[in-house]
């Protein structure tokens, strides 16, 4: 992937996920001035015209964002989007430096997944499946009462989240041929999916999926393609 489509296909996926969310606030009647500007800037990144405007813009209402909700309101969702969009100003703003911002992009998302991998790894109660346990019987998340009979399955729970810690472990393994990237990326997406169906976390799915083209434009460069 060339860097300019790599750029391009980027800014229309942070664009789409960020106008997402933002009519969502609209609609709910809250902050509509801040979320109004916001959509309207989403529309400009949209038309390709002037990013290098359109994006600090952009990175502005996210700051007024994090002192509107004391902080990423929804967490890893926002601290990437953050990020997506940092790095996408840097890249048109100090063009001497675009490598380096999407670069840096791409290796923080596969950070995301190993050190998330890692930690869990160090965590008894992740090795033992009780974290998930935990998360079926008493979260907070709109999970349904049929899903929360898989606290009372403690080995399939288990199983699922040495699933999940081998996966994130082993992801920067991915790196090393385009066909393990794409299929990498593809479980990837699926447990952010999986993650949105099942307990809500819609925007988690979204915003990541933005920094896929990063990384697999910087697994180009790595391999000399």
């Amino acid at each position: 992937m060339s860097f300019d489509l790599m750029l391009r296909v980027t800014e229309v996926m942070l664009a789409l996920t960020l106008l997402q969310s933002s009519l969502e606030h609209l609609s709910l009647g809250r902050d509509r001035l801040l979320f109004g500007v916001r959509i309207w800037l989403c529309l400009w990144l949209l038309s390709g015209l002037a990013p290098e405007i359109c994006l600090p813009l952009l990175w502005l209402t996210s700051v007024i964002l994090l002192h509107r909700f004391n902080g990423p309101y929804n967490g890893g969702a926002d601290k990437m989007g953050m990020l997506v969009t940092t790095s996408l100003m840097v890249a048109h703003l100090l063009p001497q430096w675009a490598d380096l911002a999407m670069a840096y992009l791409a290796v923080q998302l596969v950070l995301s997944y190993f050190v998330s991998g890692y930690v869990k790894l160090m965590n008894p109660e992740w090795r033992s499946g009780q974290a998930l346990v935990d998360v079926y019987r008493f979260s907070v998340y709109p999970v349904s009462e049929s899903l929360r009979s898989y606290a009372g399955r403690p080995k399939l729970l288990q199983a699922m989240s040495w699933a999940v810690i081998g996966f994130e472990v082993v992801f920067p393994l991915t790196l090393l041929h385009p066909i393990t990237l794409w299929l990498g990326l593809l479980v990837a997406a699926t447990f952010h999916l999986a993650n949105a169906m099942l307990f809500g976390l819609n925007r988690f799915f979204w915003i990541w999926l933005c920094a896929y083209p990063s990384l697999i434009w910087f697994q180009d460069r790595l391999l000399g393609s």
